[in-house]
């Protein structure tokens, strides 16, 4: 106590503990992604241990998948929580572990913002107490950007790999002329495989494609889509599918550097010497309705000089 009667002692007030929780979250759970999660729980509260005045309160974890109508159940505890104002503070990994798109993650951020509770993103060194607003809907737009760019290259990537490994599912899709087996290959369809060899016949004997089209026609034949009428579109594809060999090719268009081939990949419905001659008769044909269509354009042009 002091000697002098005008001097009081005034002791410290200790700062109130923080209230703090930790956010988890994987979309699966294989044994990798329990080890994710376990390793973002351990690293969170070693944080809060090591941080005077903070005090863990909880820890909310789920295993849910980004999808919409997945349950979020430790998600929707947590919110619950702050409303209750158990919970002052949130540390999770990353902005995208806080919501399926950018309006829900805005969503949940403007509520708790409304409740107070401070929101520290590890990943994106972002904390909500110290983030404008604006800035904060543009970061959240720019991240979701990337990471819908860096999913649709990992589909990509995935597609192209089960295309590489012969496991892709493309390769039995089906066509007119095959239907699928028990085991999902392709196998012939006996009624519809004569029809594609008669369309390819008809070709070679000098039938153009609508005249092929008016054959099936008269005949009664159904489409491909179960309609009296065929679609012109419908023969010109069927000329040119190279699988009626058992041959598939794929990520052969102009988009692609590389291609695969899978050969005797199904049963086939035309012989190779008969679908080649069919595209050569194509090539011919469009080369003599070229020079026809060059020479009324110049006779045409001719006559307007006259």
């Amino acid at each position: 106590m002091s000697g002098n009667p005008k001097i009081h002692f005034i002791p410290a007030v200790p700062k109130r503990e923080k209230r703090v929780a930790i956010y988890a979250r994987v979309s699966t759970n294989d044994a990798e992604q329990l080890k994710s999660l376990a390793v973002q729980v351990s690293a969170f509260t070693r944080l809060v241990a090591s941080t005077p005045q903070w005090l863990l309160v909880d820890v909310y974890m789920d295993t849910a998948s980004g999808k919409a109508g997945t349950a979020r159940k430790e998600f929707a505890r947590m919110l619950e929580d702050c409303k209750a104002h158990k919970i002052e503070i949130i540390l999770t990994k990353n902005i995208s572990r806080f919501g399926r798109d950018t309006v829900e993650i805005l969503e949940a951020l403007n509520h708790l913002k409304v409740l107070g509770v401070r929101v520290i993103f590890e990943q994106e060194d972002l904390d909500t107490a110290n983030t404008d607003s604006d800035l904060m809907i543009s970061i959240i737009e720019a991240i979701a950007q990337s990471e819908n760019e860096s999913r649709s290259e990992n589909i990509k990537w995935g597609i192209k790999q089960r295309v590489a490994n012969g496991s892709s599912k493309l390769y039995d899709r089906k066509c007119y002329g095959y239907k699928h087996d028990h085991d999902g290959s392709l196998i012939i369809d006996d009624a519809e495989a004569k029809n594609v060899q008669m369309i390819y016949n008809l070709y070679l004997q000098g039938k153009s494609v609508l005249g092929i089209l008016k054959e099936l026609e008269q005949r009664g034949i159904k489409s491909p889509t179960r309609k009296d009428k065929w679609c012109k579109r419908t023969i010109d594809v069927m000329l040119s599918n190279e699988k009626y060999t058992g041959t598939v090719r794929l990520l052969d268009s102009d988009k692609h550097e590389v291609q695969y081939m899978s050969e005797n990949n199904n049963p086939s419905i035309i012989s190779k010497e008969i679908f080649q001659a069919v595209q050569i008769e194509k090539a011919h044909r469009s080369n003599v309705t070229q020079i026809e269509n060059g020479n009324q354009r110049k006779n045409k042009k001719y006559s307007s000089k006259k």
